[in-house]
Formats: C-alpha cells, structure tokens, sequence
C-alpha cells in the first residue's frame, strides 16, 4: 500500500457531501474506491481551505467484505424499539421543489419498550443503500450492503413508560445523508430511556423512501454552493423540527406512544448540516431546551442575538480549533452570542464521519475513512458526551465528564475560545 497526498477542492463547500479527489482503501479486498468526501460527509459549510490530505489507493480486482456490517449494542439496560412516520405539512411548498405543495418528510423514532420484537429493525432499504454507495462511488461491494446491517432495535414493539415521564431527542443528518446514519447514537439513549426522532429532510438526502414506495433523492446536492443556500437549508431544517414536534407532542400526535413524552423536556442534536441547523431550530423554537451542534460549522444570518439556553460544540481539532480561521471562525462567532452553559469540546484523532454509522461500518468494510481514532472508539465518545448533556440538561443528573477533562476519555480536549486554548 501506498500513501500521498492531493490537495482538497477549494471551491467546493465542505459539508455538501460531493465526490471530493480523496479515495478510501478497502483493506484486505483489493479494491480501489474512490468519492470517499462523498461518504463520509465533510465538516464544513463555508468553502473548504486548500489543505493537503491524504489518499490511499490501489489496484486490482474487487472483494465483498467477508462478514454482515452492525451496529454496536446501546450501553442501556432497555430493550430499543424503533418505527417510522410518514409526515404531510399542508402548510407550506416544498423549499426544494416548489411544485410540491406540501413538505413531506419521514422521521423515525427510537424508544424504550417493554420487550425485544421478533423483528430486528433495517437499517435502510435495498435502493437506499445503492443510492448511498453510489454517490460515494464506493464499489467492490454489493449495492444491497447498508440494507444487511444488524440493528438493535426492533420494530413496532410495544413503547415503554410512564405518562410524560420520557424526554425527547430530536437528530438531524449531515446534508446528502440519510436519517439511518446517526442510528447507533438514537439507539444508545433510547435504550436509556429518551425518545429520538431523526428528521429525514426531504430533497437534501441522497434517498428517502415514501411509504407508497417513491424515493426522492438529493435536489440542492448539484451545483455550486455558497452560504446563502445553507442559511435556507438551516432555516428550512428548522421549520421541519418544529412541525415534527407539533405532531409529535400536539393534540393529535401521529405516533401511538406520544402520551410518553414530556413536552417540558425536549433537545435537539445535529451532525455537520444537522448540527449547524440546530442553532437556527432553537431561534425558532423555544420547545427546544437545549442543543449540540456535532462538527459542523453555522452559516452567516443565524444567530444575531443572544441565545441562553445550553449549547455544546463537538467536533474535531483539524476543523474547529479556536484561532484557527476558516470554520472555527464561525464558531467564535457564535460562542460569543451563547449566554448560557456552553462547551467546546474537539475530539483528537477524529474526522467528520468519526461522530456518526459511517466511520463504525467502513472500519467492519476495511475502508480508510481518514480518521486516527477507531470507529468503535469514536462512537463510545460521542455516545457518551452527548448523553451527558442531555442527562444535566434534561434529566438534571450532573456529570463530572462535562466539567473538565477525563482520564478515561483523554482524546476530548476542553476547549476556551477566549483564550484560544484547548486542554
């Protein structure tokens, strides 16, 4: 195997999830592929700096991996289920396609349950996968792969709880990525006992599945891209939590176990557009109790006033460093308009995929996703500084882990954007 270096797209916004010069190595096969930035996501909204990164790459005939991808098992003691909604807002177009006179999305839910289904849930369906690998351009396996994943979660099984009694999560992907890929992290805390609905946002997904079997794909994915599409998308985004949450928590709620919810408790969590998202969601949304935004980087015409509620920064040092300029600039800039309890927490040896399915399932597929820190380890991470927000936040349970550094996780560094310092 050899190792070089490209240089990466400057024009190309980090965050669209295009094909970007970087191919990622499927070891042990023998495969090329290539489009790895279309994969895994990159972190960014604003355009990408000329930065060197590195590429492996070689030849030869393909290999399909040699065992079923999974998902880690929650670190709860519950059983997970999970179901899907389909959800018709008549209220207004589509952002994305103005002749679709009602936005449509399809959310799924994890939650407590009173016993493991007979069913373990999919991960995504056959054609869904096929469209995610393809916009990857990963080959050498089957375009099926992503459908044969093992959950832990299991559908439609009874809901379990106390009236009111459980908190809500609301999770938002990267832009071009499915819903499916923050699956792990939803299953993590609903097996400790949170509601997750992760947002499917219509046209920004390479592939969501309609329950009368269409399947939209990615409308703003070609093209240029400059920061006034992203401050629509994250306005958008935000309009979709909110009417997610009306029909979650309103009078007459589309999923059966919604009397479980306790409305005075309710977060939000987003991954790359999801996380720059999650800011502009809690402007328009008081419901909203606190948020994370998980690497990546807010748009201009978001945030212009202060914001009190509690917020945390997640990310990785290359991107997010204070002082850094390019993405970390926006950062600053918003840190300074947060009032209330904050952190900024980066996680060494991370990449953008490392906070999210892709970097578990490429280590099972052998691919290189670019990352020093394992997909195993850097799930762990995330699963535990997310839920230790949400337990102080929500559940008002307080973890040391949030106010200072841990042995147990040295990779975190805490983060004083005043001091452009990071220990």
């Amino acid at each position: 195997m050899r190792r070089v270096t490209e240089r990466e797209e400057s024009a190309r916004p980090s965050g669209v999830g295009r094909p970007g010069p970087r191919g990622p190595l499927l070891r042990g096969g023998v495969v090329a592929v290539t489009g790895l930035l279309a994969f895994a996501g990159s972190a960014a909204l604003a355009p990408a700096s000329s930065a060197s990164a590195p590429v492996s790459a070689v030849t030869g005939s393909s290999a399909a991996p040699s065992r079923t991808p999974y998902l880690p098992r929650p670190t709860g003691s519950r059983p997970v289920g999970t179901t899907s909604l389909y959800l018709k807002d008549a209220s207004r177009p589509d952002p994305w396609v103005p002749t679709v006179k009602a936005r449509e999305l399809m959310v799924s839910l994890w939650y407590p349950a009173k016993a493991p289904g007979k069913r373990r849930a999919p991960y995504m369906t056959p054609k869904e996968s096929e469209l995610l690998l393809k916009d990857g351009k990963i080959t050498g396996v089957p375009y099926d792969l992503f459908s044969k994943v093992r959950t832990n979660a299991f559908s439609d099984a009874k809901p379990a709880g106390r009236r009111r009694g459980l908190p809500l999560v609301v999770l938002s992907p990267g832009f071009s990525k499915p819903r499916s890929t923050l699956t792990a992290l939803a299953e993590d805390l609903a097996s400790r006992g949170y509601v997750v609905a992760a947002i499917d946002h219509t046209y920004e997904s390479v592939a969501t599945t309609f329950p009368d079997g269409r399947v939209t794909t990615c409308v703003p994915c070609e093209g240029d891209h400059d920061q006034s599409l992203f401050t629509k998308l994250s306005k958008s985004r935000a309009a979709d939590v909110s009417f997610v949450l009306d029909r979650l928590t309103g009078p007459r709620p589309a999923w059966k176990g919604a009397s479980l919810i306790d409305r005075s408790r309710i977060a939000m969590a987003g991954h790359s557009a999801g996380g720059a998202s999650t800011i502009a969601a809690m402007i328009k949304d008081a419901r909203l109790r606190a948020g994370i935004d998980i690497d990546g980087t807010t748009p201009t015409g978001i945030l212009e006033s202060a914001l009190s509620r509690p917020f945390m920064f997640l990310g990785k040092p290359s991107t997010y460093t204070p002082g850094a300029g390019g993405p970390a600039d926006t950062w600053e800039r918003d840190w300074k308009l947060l009032t209330g309890w904050k952190r900024w927490l980066l996680v060494t040896g991370a990449d953008h995929a490392s906070f999210t399915d892709i970097s578990v399932l490429a280590d099972q597929l052998g691919i290189d996703v670019g990352a020093k820190l394992s997909g195993v380890r850097s799930l762990e991470i995330t699963r535990r500084y997310v839920r230790a927000f949400l337990d102080l936040h929500l559940l008002k349970r307080a973890h040391r882990l949030l106010e200072r550094p841990s042995k147990r996780y040295p990779e975190v560094k805490y983060c004083a954007p005043e001091t452009k310092t990071c220990a």
